[in-house]
Order: C-alpha cells, then sequence, then structure tokens
C-alpha cells in the first residue's frame, strides 16, 4: 500500500487528465449497463412463437448500436488518455531517480554496482509502467461499474442482489491471500534480475580481463547460477499470481449459477419477465468482471509494485550533504592548501586516515607517493570534497572546504586521472568538453603541447572524428592524451595529476613531463605516482604508509635518509 499511495501522489500532477479518465470511464459504464436493459427489451419483445414485435427490435437494436459505437469511442480516448497519464508518472519517477543520482554521495556508487543502479533506472521502471497502464485502466472503470451494476440489481430485485454481493467479494479474498505471496516472489525476481544486469555489465565492461585471464567458464557458471535463481523465483512468482485468475472465476461462476437458479423460480412465480432475467444475468457477469479483471493482472500489478519499490528505495536514499545556505565563494585562488588532524576511512571500523596534518603553500609541487591502500588517492578524493573529512578539517586560502560551494571548490582543480573521461563525440568535444570560448586554433595548441597533435590529424577527419564511448578503438594511451589536453587547455588554479600518464610510451612521457612542469609554474600541483622517475622535481615529495606521511621531504633528501622512500626507489631502479 505504501508504494501504491506514492504512486498516487505522483498522478495526483496530472488531475486534469485523471478527471477526463474518470469522466470517459463512467460515460462507457453507464453505456455498458445500459446495453444489457436493451437487450433484455428485445427478448421481453418475443412474445411467443408468431407474435414478435419487430418494430420495436429494429428500434431498439439501432439504439443498442448507437450505444456500442459510443461506448466503444470513450473506451478508446480513455486508454490513450491512460496511457498519457501512466508514461508522464514514468517520466516523474525516472527523472526523480536519476537526478537523486546526481546527487547521491560517492559512497552509494562506490558500494553498489553499476548494472544494478542500470537496472532500478531502467528496467525496473519498464516493469512499473507496463503495470501501472494495466493498473488505471482497470481502476477507473472497474469501479464505476461496481457501483453502477451496485444500483442496477438493488433496483431490479434486491433479494437476488444480495446473492450476488454476498458471494462476489469472496473472489477479493482469494486475491488478496495470493498477491501477498506474490509481491515477495516478485521482489525476489527483481533482485535477481538486478544482479544478473550487474553481472552482464561488470563483464562487457571488462571482457579484454576476462579474457585475458580466461575466466569464460568461472563467468559463465555464475551467469548460470543468477540465471538459474531468477528463471525459479520468476516461475514461482508467475504461478502463485496466475492462480488469482481460475480462483475468482471459480467464485464467480458459482455467483452467476446461483443468480440463474434463483432467478429461475423468481420467473415461474410471475415476478420477473425472461429479459429481465437476462439482465440480471449481464449484471451479474458485469458485477464480477472488474475483480476478474484486477486478478488477471495481478501479476503484472504486483511486478510493477515490486519494481517500483525498488526505484522509490533509490529516489529515497540520502543524498550528499548539501552546500550550506550561506556557503562562501573561494574568490581568487592562489593555491594555499591546510590540512589538519584529519581523519577518514571508507569503512568506519577500518581505520585508514589518521592525524593526517600538511601545509602546502601557492605554487607548490607535492608528490604523494606510497604503496597501494596506503592512502594517496584518498587524500585527492578529500581534496576534491567527492568524501567528507570524519575529523580535522581542509581548507584552501583559509577557508573550509565544508563551508565551500562545491562547485566552486572543485573548478579551482584541474584533474588529471589514471581513469580516462570520454564520451561519444568528436575530438574536438571531448577536449572541450562542451565549454564554449575555445577557437580551433587554441584546441590545436593544446594538443601539441599534450603530444596528442600528431596521431588526431592521422584520424579520418581530424580533430572532427567521431569517437565511441569511453574513447572507442583509441589506444588507452590515446584517450590519456586526450584527457590531458584537455587540461593544456583551461589550466586552473590547482592541478591534480594521479598516475596521468600511467598509460603512455616513456618517450611522450618525458616530453609531457617538461609541459608539465611548464604549466606548473606558479601552481599548486598535486602529483600521485608509482613511477618515482616521474616526480623527482617535486619541491615535497609525501611519503605515506597505513594512511600516515611516515616520510615528506625532496627527491635528494629522501633518498640520503635512506628510509621507507629510499627502498621503494631502489627497488624500481636496482
Amino acid at each position: 500500500m505504501r508504494e501504491l499511495k506514492r504512486v498516487l501522489r505522483y498522478a495526483s500532477a496530472y488531475k486534469i487528465l485523471i478527471f477526463c479518465s474518470i469522466s470517459l470511464a463512467v460515460i462507457s459504464a453507464l453505456l455498458m449497463l445500459y446495453a444489457p436493459i436493451l437487450a433484455g427489451n428485445v427478448i421481453d419483445c418475443i412474445i411467443a412463437k408468431g407474435n414478435v414485435d419487430f418494430e420495436n427490435i429494429t428500434k431498439i437494436l439501432i439504439r443498442l448500436g448507437i450505444v456500442i459505437i459510443i461506448t466503444a469511442s470513450c473506451q478508446w480516448f480513455m486508454y490513450g488518455v491512460n496511457n498519457r497519464i501512466t508514461f508522464r508518472v514514468v517520466r516523474d519517477v525516472r527523472n526523480d531517480a536519476f537526478e537523486k543520482l546526481q546527487i547521491l554521495p560517492f559512497e552509494y556508487h562506490d558500494s553498489h554496482p553499476q548494472g544494478e543502479v542500470v537496472s532500478k533506472v531502467i528496467s525496473d521502471v519498464d516493469q512499473f509502467a507496463d503495470g501501472l497502464l494495466m493498473g488505471f485502466t482497470q481502476l477507473f472503470t472497474g469501479v464505476v461499474t461496481i457501483l453502477g451494476t451496485l444500483v442496477f440489481m438493488l433496483y431490479l430485485n434486491w433479494q437476488i442482489a444480495i446473492v450476488v454481493y454476498v458471494l462476489t467479494p469472496l473472489s477479493l479474498l482469494i486475491a488478496r491471500f495470493i498477491a501477498k505471496k506474490s509481491y515477495t516472489l516478485f521482489k525476489d525476481q527483481s533482485v535477481a534480475r538486478a544482479d544478473q544486469t550487474a553481472l552482464i555489465d561488470e563483464m562487457i565492461g571488462n571482457l579484454k580481463v576476462v579474457k585475458a585471464f580466461s575466466h569464460e567458464d568461472e563467468n559463465q557458471e555464475l551467469f548460470n547460477e543468477i540465471n538459474e535463481r531468477l528463471s525459479k523465483t520468476s516461475l514461482k512468482a508467475t504461478f502463485f499470481s496466475s492462480l488469482t485468475n481460475p480462483g475468482t472465476r471459480f467464485v464467480n461462476n458459482i455467483v452467476y449459477a446461483c443468480v440463474a437458479l434463483t432467478g429461475a423460480f423468481v420467473c415461474l412465480d410471475g415476478r420477473m419477465s425472461v429479459g429481465e432475467l437476462t439482465i440480471f444475468l449481464s449484471y451479474a457477469t458485469q458485477f464480477a468482471k472488474p475483480f476478474n479483471e484486477i486478478s488477471g493482472v495481478v501479476t503484472e500489478l504486483q511486478n510493477a509494485l515490486a519494481c517500483a519499490k525498488r526505484v522509490f528505495d533509490l529516489i529515497d536514499e540520502k543524498p550528499q550533504i548539501p552546500d550550506k545556505e550561506n556557503a562562501m565563494v573561494l574568490g581568487e585562488v592562489n593555491g594555499d592548501v591546510s590540512i589538519k588532524d584529519v581523519d577518514f576511512s571508507y569503512d568506519k571500523e577500518k581505520e585508514l586516515i589518521k592525524d593526517l596534518n600538511l601545509e602546502v603553500a601557492k605554487g607548490q609541487r607535492v608528490a604523494i607517493v606510497g604503496p597501494t591502500g596506503s592512502g594517496k588517492t584518498t587524500i585527492i578524493n578529500l581534496l576534491m570534497r567527492f568524501y567528507d573529512v570524519d575529523k580535522g578539517s581542509i581548507k584552501v586560502e583559509e577557508k573550509d572546504i565544508r563551508e565551500l560551494k562545491r562547485s566552486d571548490l572543485r573548478s579551482s582543480y584541474g584533474m588529471v586521472l589514471q581513469e580516462t573521461w570520454l564520451r561519444k563525440g568528436t575530438i574536438k568535444e571531448n577536449i572541450t568538453m562542451g565549454r564554449d570560448g575555445f577557437t580551433d586554433e587554441m584546441v590545436i595548441e593544446a594538443a601539441k603541447k599534450s603530444h596528442a597533435h600528431s596521431f588526431i590529424k592521422k584520424l579520418p577527419n581530424g580533430y572532427d572524428t567521431v569517437i565511441g564511448e569511453d574513447g572507442g578503438s583509441l589506444s588507452q594511451g590515446q584517450k590519456q592524451l586526450l584527457c590531458i589536453t584537455r587540461i593544456m587547455l583551461s589550466v586552473p588554479p590547482m592541478l591534480i595529476l594521479d598516475e596521468a600518464t600511467s598509460s603512455i610510451d616513456t618517450r611522450t612521457e618525458m616530453r609531457i613531463q617538461r609541459a608539465f612542469a611548464k604549466m606548473m609554474e606558479n601552481r599548486t600541483s598535486f602529483i600521485v605516482a608509482h613511477r618515482l622517475s616521474t616526480i623527482r622535481e617535486a619541491d615535497r615529495i609525501l611519503v605515506m604508509n597505513e594512511g600516515r606521511i611516515i616520510e615528506q621531504g625532496n627527491h635528494e633528501s629522501l633518498l640520503a635518509a635512506g628510509g621507507f622512500y629510499a627502498k621503494l626507489y631502489q627497488s624500481q631502479f636496482e
């Protein structure tokens, strides 16, 4: 019921369309109730053999034809309106889900597989749409039909009407019992479907790794296990939900038989004509029809609500801590950064960074080195405020970054990471990233600085060559060169280079390092590197281990100290 109420809240934004749908449902339902009366009148016109009022029958049949045409037209328009309501509601739900994805903290994205999130926003919402459309169609006409038949049956014969009223609700009890069981199974089905989507997404995204390690058989086994689980839950859910329709129809057939038997005795007593009995039997069928229709689509409804719950769970996730209402603007940035008494860990039960202190002055080049898992990239995440510190503070220009607008803080940094950020579009669009104000000459000049110009001009259409998602057929090194070009084009006050040249050949790397050195002049720079040859010129090198700075100094002083850094360096060059 919680999910259903929430769906109705979304639908309430379209009150005019709902009013139109209800009006059309009322008209079509009342006309459908009027049709049996006309049919009963036709039967009563057949008085005996050779005694048939054909003139009256013709008039009634013409009237019946008009009623049928108007009813069909109303239903056609009603389905069109319901389609519009459904897909607008689905659009709003999907917009809310996507909007929430934009403001969810990085903890959520790091702890949920991409395929599962994609499954919620795409597949689950599609399933939700199918069930919702059927629900709207059956809801409005069903309610009006039930109320209308109640009134007409009471008017015709209250004794027989009571038989119908007492027996028909039994079908609701059957439907409710089965619905509870099938809802749980459909929820399990959605989870299994999300696991399957996540596995496929992960395998396709890392197909080269799968092939390189000959992991196809293991992946196939894992897929078969999830696929078997999905098959079993789907079969159980469909089986239980499919019991509803025959169960309710069984009850309704008993109702029909009871009405026919009771009505026959009433007719023999002369208290009801055969035509009126026919009308009553039609109403008994129409009264049961909404219950049958709703039970007939209970599979889709239960599946839709189970999927809706997963989508609403995503929408209800806690967003990242918003910028304060009076958040400060960073203003002119010199590059002074202060990290004071900072504690942070991704898993609060597992300590990572403890009592981190660092003062960086304008224009300093700070390199961060250390073994995998020592906290190098974590410092970058904290500087960019992808995560907030658990304790202590990080300040830029003596302003706590939690008091600043995130967009203002992040625009002050230029980032080149080991992972490349490329999208489908031209080479030029990927370099400018949609920003205006850059001429072709400026783009080419930046590409020359990053040494990307030589391979770009060899492409079929040069800078207008369209590349696929994540760079398409470009090599990893070429993708990284494009990301470096992006920074060369518009250099912000501070730089973050996280394994920025890890996929580039040594000769090109040496040239880019010279370009980086020029670019970093008078700019505060943070450089994360495993290849220690790339950080010899850094003003200060921070050596991290287990979340703490255990050594710091320049290249020569750290080598002379013969500590952890010296061992790391010697292990690479001995």
